[in-house]
């Protein structure tokens, strides 16, 4: 029956950025799904375990800052030390640093570049790995990667150079590892929101005129929410997706489509 296929019941997932927002309520849909999870958070990350295990699912708190590639070895060892393999990797994290690009300094593309490019692909190269060696142990099927792009991987925005930059060169990894491990039975995805109600957009939606702009361009007539993200995460994290990869998922109320 089809919606078997969408089911993660046994599964376990490392979430990046794990503590609020999209990654929270992306971290809530596997579990409702019935996925276990790893949470990588750098502030701590309570109130998701407490949603999460509401769900009678477990979830282990990971601290690391992924700004640098220090916490990617450990990030995968805690999690098959506690919960026995990976299946589904969700690379949430990233920051976003806003200034026009005649003035906008090194120090802040590299922070942006690092944790939201760099640090997802290296972290996606060490769970491919656990991936490759379940495999080998006949333990797994592959796995599923789902990075989190933008609507700025298709446009490029202003006053976020960096994150332009990093968002678009998610879309292209996002390609090239799709490309090249899907004969392993990996699939790499990702999903591109639209404007969301996060706390990356506190300063557009507290602008009168900006949040009207923007508001205007949606044809849904809404910011996006947390939830929202459930459905195409669960999707692309389950059985239903096997031979989905390599796609960039715009969860937009119709932005891109306007």
């Amino acid at each position: 029956m089809i919606l078997e296929q969408f089911s993660l019941a046994g599964k376990v997932a490392i979430v990046t950025g794990s503590s609020t927002g999209l990654g929270q309520g992306m971290v809530l849909g596997l579990a409702e799904a019935g996925a276990d999870v790893a949470g990588v958070t750098v502030t701590g990350a309570a109130a998701t375990k407490k949603m999460v295990e509401e769900q009678g699912r477990r979830f282990l708190e990971i601290r690391a800052d992924l700004g640098s590639l220090e916490p990617i070895g450990r990030i995968v060892e805690e999690t098959v030390a506690a919960f026995g393999r990976v299946d589904i990797l969700v690379n949430n994290a990233g920051i976003i640093r806003r200034d026009d690009a005649i003035n906008f300094s090194e120090s802040d593309w590299d922070a942006v570049m690092n944790l939201n490019l760099k640090s997802l692909f290296f972290l996606s190269q060490a769970v491919a790995r656990q991936f490759l060696q379940q495999r080998d142990m006949q333990h797994g099927d592959g796995g599923r990667i789902i990075n989190i792009a933008s609507m700025l991987s298709f446009q490029g925005g202003i006053r976020v150079p960096a994150y332009t930059a990093s968002k678009s060169g998610v879309a292209g990894v996002t390609r090239l590892m799709a490309n090249e491990w899907a004969k392993h039975g990996i699939t790499v995805n990702a999903i591109a929101p639209g404007y969301m109600a996060t706390n990356n957009t506190k300063a557009l939606q507290a602008d009168a005129k900006r949040n009207a702009e923007i508001l205007g361009r949606i044809p849904a007539d809404r910011w996006g929410l947390p939830e929202d993200m459930k459905g195409a995460v669960v999707f692309l994290a389950s059985a239903a997706s096997a031979y989905v990869t390599g796609q960039i998922l715009a969860v937009d109320g119709g932005w891109l489509a306007r």
